[in-house]
């Protein structure tokens, strides 16, 4: 067992200025969630100090509170759904068009990364979970093995809603000729993270491991944001050199476009919230011609397999 001591070595601490990057807020807000006590700190010499890792669980207890209170306030709506998970440009126009075309059947989602969104929903503070976790011994997505890890005994259904590409996303023309995960290690590239929990960080580390590379020698590696049009605008801004993202936020943005594999992204849910009637007036809304050629411009999508049941 590790003891305090050892835990204590192996933490980051932070300084306000630090911990107001890792939050992406202003160091002014850092101060009043200090004066409310609602952040975890430490003073030292007359400086505050913040360990990362209490303000890891500190960031996950809000947002299961918040998740908790937003599924409270929606079933107030008749169908009105709560969703949490994995991030998607095409997911995003998806809820819009829902949210347009269904009375009442408004969906709530918050961007928690899939492992985070799993979790939320085995501890029955949401409905549904997105998400494209990858089963490395099977090659296969959202299987029974590795979902299993997050939901408990909660019992649930899998249902694929498209196929994406993945990739990194450099500069235009991609100056620095970026093609393999061997490139990031290099002093001249800034990398752009995902924030942990989320499936593309986790496919990102599985193929640094693959490759025997050391996350610790990529530069930016622990900077994170929280959706694919941020790694896009981080790139674009020049605030990086390459991140991990879907093809679409590529042609969006004017960016250039590595692929690195091919995505299952899905719905994972118990059977009632499935036949309810704002999940199948989705996926008819997903499965329709006009929604599929209003989004034919990003590219990179493949609806052959859409709303089918995986498990």
């Amino acid at each position: 067992m590790e003891d305090d001591g050892a835990r204590a070595v192996q933490d980051q601490w932070m300084s306000t200025q630090g911990l107001a990057r890792y939050l992406h807020i202003h160091e002014k807000q850092v101060y009043a969630l200090l004066k409310s006590g609602r952040l975890p700190g430490t003073k030292a010499t007359g400086k505050w100090l913040f360990s990362k890792r209490l303000i890891d669980a500190w960031l996950e207890d809000q947002t299961r509170r918040n998740l908790a209170e937003v599924r409270r306030r929606s079933r107030r709506s008749e169908g009105a759904l709560l969703a949490a998970g994995s991030d998607d440009p095409l997911l995003t126009m998806l809820i819009a068009a829902a949210g347009r075309s269904i009375p009442g059947g408004a969906i709530f989602s918050a961007v928690t990364g899939s492992a985070e969104g799993l979790r939320a929903l085995g501890e029955g503070y949401t409905d549904v979970a997105w998400s494209h976790l990858l089963d490395a011994e099977t090659g296969s997505y959202n299987t029974p093995a590795v979902i299993g890890r997050y939901l408990g005994d909660r019992e649930t259904t899998t249902v694929h809603l498209f196929n994406r590409e993945v990739g990194f996303v450099t500069a235009a023309g991609n100056p620095k000729g970026i093609a393999a995960v061997s490139d990031l290690v290099r002093p001249d590239v800034n990398f752009v993270n995902r924030q942990e929990g989320s499936g593309i960080r986790l496919l990102t580390e599985a193929r640094l491991r693959a490759a025997g590379i050391d996350p610790g020698g990529i530069q930016g590696f622990e900077r994170s944001v929280c959706t694919h049009v941020e790694v896009g605008l981080a790139v674009r801004a020049g605030r990086a050199d390459a991140g991990v993202a879907v093809g679409a936020v590529a042609r969006l943005l004017g960016l250039a476009f590595v692929p690195l594999t091919e995505e299952s992204f899905d719905m994972i849910l118990d059977r009632e919230t499935f036949f309810s009637r704002t999940v199948q007036s989705l996926l008819d809304i997903l499965q329709g011609e006009a929604f599929q050629e209003s989004v034919r411009g990003l590219g990179g999508y493949d609806f052959a397999r859409t709303g089918r049941l995986l498990t």
